[in-house]
């Protein structure tokens, strides 16, 4: 299968009414609307594969830059690579989404997060969020550098109000990923969600809402979802 076969899947499968859900959170043309889930079996046909990836995210095609995240292929990428999908990003959906998977999953995620999140581009600094809360939902424990992710937390509790925009909404989201996550962490996570109070997003006009990260993490916490890491963030 090329990456030219798949756009000309990608463009039958196009649904107007995901592309005005889409618009309205953001996402930039060009864009075909195509539902997620008629993504699958292509990418359970292609599995990883480093060049379709590779053409697909050059083709500037918001629908097939999701789908190249999903077979990017993270052990062919270099680091050279993944910080141009980053830089190219044009959208909160591939920022926080495509690249920070393919960023987490790689063997240069933490690396990666801490320099994006200092990033004056606001989709590159949400990249870098979206990126260490992956590599913590991955990672084991021991593998973690609990003191930065501390002092990450702390960062966030004098910055997120004053953040841009969906960087706010990154950041709330590694909290919930580090009390989720990190068993070590959890209470402290939940105490900093309640010191920060209310995060404010503005998400387009969408019925979307910024979750509380301490209720989100005692929903969690009921399910018995304390601390069990993932087998991989892309979805």
């Amino acid at each position: 299968m090329t990456s030219k076969e798949v756009l000309s899947q990608l463009e039958k499968m196009a649904n107007p009414q995901i592309k005005a859900i889409l618009l309205k959170h953001g996402i930039k043309e060009p864009l075909l609307g195509v539902k997620i889930g008629d993504m699958k079996p292509i990418q359970k046909k292609i599995k990883k594969d480093h060049k379709i990836s590779m053409e697909l995210y050059n083709s500037g095609v918001y629908d097939a830059m999701y789908l190249a995240g999903l077979i990017a292929d993270e052990e062919k990428m270099t680091k050279k690579e993944i910080n141009d999908w980053a830089k190219r990003s044009n959208s909160s959906g591939t920022s926080e989404y495509t690249v920070s998977w393919v960023a987490a999953e790689s063997k240069y995620g933490w690396e990666l997060g801490m320099e994006w999140i200092d990033s004056p581009n606001e989709l590159i600094a949400s990249s870098g969020w979206s990126t260490l809360a992956g590599w913590l939902s991955l990672k084991p424990d021991s593998e973690l550098d609990i003191k930065t992710i501390r002092s990450l937390l702390k960062r966030i509790e004098k910055q997120i109000h004053k953040a841009p925009n969906r960087v706010r909404y990154v950041m709330n989201n590694f909290i919930i990923c580090a009390g989720s996550y990190v068993k070590e962490l959890t209470a402290e996570c939940m105490e900093l969600s309640d010191r920060i109070g209310t995060v404010m997003v503005d998400m387009g006009g969408t019925a979307c809402k910024v979750p509380a990260a301490a209720d989100y993490i005692k929903k969690v916490e009921a399910r018995g979802g304390l601390g069990k890491k993932k087998k991989t963030v892309k979805c």
